[in-house]
């Protein structure tokens, strides 16, 4: 009935299909392959396990304390990528002679080998804790109980599969270092197929690292956002990446209203169609698509979505915030829902903003990973929503740092 969820708890099983089918190897790894006594299975274990509770504290760090499913491609591709090298590390591994834990540390690619248990471990982290709160956060809370049950039997069974793929691919004659690198291209191609399905994960994965790589983005007062029901957002519109850096800020999916014309951009056109953004048009340009965007509109809020809007219907060209238009006050007059206006500040100047000269240049001189921020204000009640007092609220949260 709820496929986010439904498809949340199918990749929180394989990622126990995926841990099952690992560590379960790790006992006649230690023994049969890297000819190590106990200590030395007790040693990837450890390692392991530091590793998943290293990414699951990183989480919270990294996901700016809120729920960031930007996180679950990363930690798939971490799944995947060091997997993989877990194999090739153990094709360099040539001791023969049985050695504990100490002496383990002396033979070569030993340490790559523990390195790749330890990222497996802490990808695994940022791949599991925001599904889980996913589930947690996304599903009727009737149902959670329920939901967390038959997770775990779903766990269980993926877990049965995956003890029984791993008889098969011995019985075949694979290594275990084989297994290791047959489970990392299964995760390639399940995680393949999740993200094009619930693409809402590659987009916000994509959002993540563009704002954690070029720029620094606090919040402030991003609460004020309703955790649950319609509600409309206005904001200033500085550069091309506006609605990427409220997207990845904001605690909550975001339906953004944007021109046509951009909607229509070669490769962004993906990313918008996915995000469920709602192209629409001036009467001028087209009075059908207009309508159609307003009825768009009026659909997500009586579906209890969040709407983005910039009223100023364009970038502005000197950093200063150009009159709001009327767009609003039609949206709100069709559905009567809070207006929350919000403010980007530290944006203008950077190589995504109007300028003048070369707009790389423009961000070498701002710096690498230069700050900005998104201030958000309180509700403003439908009755006084009007594009004029929107935008000296606006105002008044941008202040003058542009």
């Amino acid at each position: 009935q709820n496929r986010p969820v439904f498809l949340a708890m199918m990749g929180n099983s394989w990622f126990w299909f995926y841990g099952a089918i690992m560590l379960a190897q790790f006992p006649l790894y230690a023994k049969n392959y890297l000819h190590g006594d106990h200590s030395v299975f007790v040693l990837l274990l450890t390692v392991f396990s530091l590793g998943v509770g290293g990414g699951s504290l990183l989480c919270e760090r990294l996901s700016g304390h809120k729920v960031e499913i930007g996180l679950v491609p990363f930690g798939s591709i971490g799944l995947s990528v060091f997997g993989f090298d877990l194999f090739l590390a153990s094709q360099g591994y040539t001791n023969t002679s049985s050695v504990d834990f100490i002496g383990f540390f002396a033979q070569q690619s030993s340490i790559r080998i523990l390195f790749d248990c330890l990222m497996i471990g802490l990808f695994g982290g940022f791949y599991i804790v925001p599904l889980f709160a996913v589930i947690q956060t996304r599903c009727d809370p009737a149902h959670l109980s329920r939901t967390i049950a038959g997770m775990n039997i779903m766990n269980a069974l993926f877990m049965v599969v995956a003890a029984l793929l791993a008889m098969v691919l011995l019985k075949m004659g694979l290594t275990i270092p084989q297994i290791f690198m047959v489970t990392a291209i299964l995760n390639a191609v399940v995680a393949g197929y999740i993200f094009s399905v619930v693409p809402e994960y590659l987009v916000r994965f994509l959002a993540w690292i563009l704002i954690h790589t070029i720029h620094r983005v606090r919040t402030v007062d991003i609460s004020r956002i309703p955790e649950d029901g319609a509600a409309v957002l206005v904001c200033n519109h500085v550069s091309f990446v506006d609605a990427i850096v409220i997207m990845a800020a904001s605690p909550r999916p975001i339906r953004f209203v944007m021109d046509h014309r951009i909607f229509k951009m070669p490769v962004l056109a993906w990313l918008f169609r996915n995000s469920k953004a709602i192209p629409i048009a001036s009467a001028k340009e087209d009075s059908v698509l207009m309508e159609k965007g307003f009825a768009d509109i009026a659909r997500a809020l009586e579906d209890g979505d969040l709407i983005c809007i910039f009223p100023e219907g364009k970038l502005t060209t000197d950093g200063h915030i150009n009159a709001f238009r009327g767009g609003i006050s039609k949206i709100i007059e069709r559905t009567p829902v809070p207006v929350i206006p919000m403010a980007l500040r530290g944006l203008w100047g950077s190589m995504w903003t109007h300028g003048n000269g070369n707009p790389f240049g423009r961000s070498f001189k701002r710096g690498p990973l230069s700050v900005l921020e998104l201030a958000v204000g309180k509700a403003v009640m439908p009755a006084d929503a009007t594009p004029e007092y929107l935008q000296q609220q606006v105002q008044n949260l941008r202040g003058a740092w542009k």
